[in-house]
């Protein structure tokens, strides 16, 4: 009979499958751990914006700010190995040139990069270090803390929504998550919503509505991506991630400008 995995394995696995930090030469998880990353992401998000944002606050000392940005964003690069950056490029060179559902989900399992994905990446980029170049540095710091976690709360609900698009056997990274029990919800919310309030307390009360942002955001790609797929992938959690957080940071601007 088996068994499911404790949350120890559970945590772990997260973190193994969500950064390239080499978690893995400490403790190797069961392989069922790995069904249930999802429900932990936003934990991960707690370590990818730490850095990315202990990298920007201290870099803003000693570098201009649009060096110190960029330096932040490439260090967070390099702790994720690009996860989700690879799934925006996969899914944009899915939805801009598939035709069909299998046509797009076809192009999506391509190693290879196409014309789609790497204009929406150069975009994403040039919002995302646009975007954090133009708030203050502290309150960019904050935003970094919170967009992360939140984003990834908010996206991991697809997994609930809709059905995974193709058979176990054909996922690129051969997993395929678990749907999110109620308290895996709870958690999921805490994990997201917990490293807002720095943000909301301790600069501009009125930016808790950011937060309708990533909803919105979300919310969009999800009717998206059912029409047009019937069903989710890796690359869609990981796009929308990237899309929802973008969003957050384009409305706390929004709200600071304001």
């Amino acid at each position: 009979m088996q068994t499911s995995p404790n949350i120890f394995d559970q945590l772990y696995a997260s973190f193994i499958f969500f950064t390239r930090i080499p978690f893995w030469r400490l403790h190797q998880p069961p392989k069922e751990a790995y069904a249930t990353v999802v429900e932990h992401w936003p934990l991960t998000g707690w370590l990818t914006s730490g850095i990315m944002a202990a990298t920007l606050f201290g870099a803003c000392h000693i570098l201009p700010i649009p060096l110190a940005v960029i330096l932040a964003v490439m260090v967070r690069l390099l702790v994720t190995g690009a996860l989700h950056e690879d799934g925006l490029a996969d899914f944009f060179d899915g939805f801009g040139g598939g035709t069909d559902r299998q046509r797009i989900l076809t192009i999506m399992k391509d190693s290879h990069i196409g014309t789609y994905g790497v204009i929406a990446l150069i975009f994403y980029f040039l919002l995302l270090v646009g975007v954090l170049i133009s708030l203050p540095p502290m309150t960019a710091v904050f935003a970094i803390l919170a967009a992360d976690p939140l984003a990834k709360m908010f996206s991991s609900q697809i997994v609930n929504l809709m059905p995974y698009a193709r058979r176990e056997e054909d996922a690129k990274n051969k997993t395929v998550y678990r749907p999110i029990s109620m308290g895996a919800t709870i958690s999921l919310a805490l994990q997201g919503l917990l490293p807002s309030l720095p943000l909301i307390l301790l600069t501009n009360t009125i930016w808790w509505l950011a937060v309708l942002a990533p909803i919105l955001t979300v919310a969009f790609l999800f009717l998206f991506i059912r029409r047009k797929l019937r069903g989710y992938t890796g690359d869609c959690c990981g796009a929308v991630c990237l899309l929802a957080e973008l969003s957050f940071y384009l409305a706390v601007l929004l709200f600071n400008v304001g």
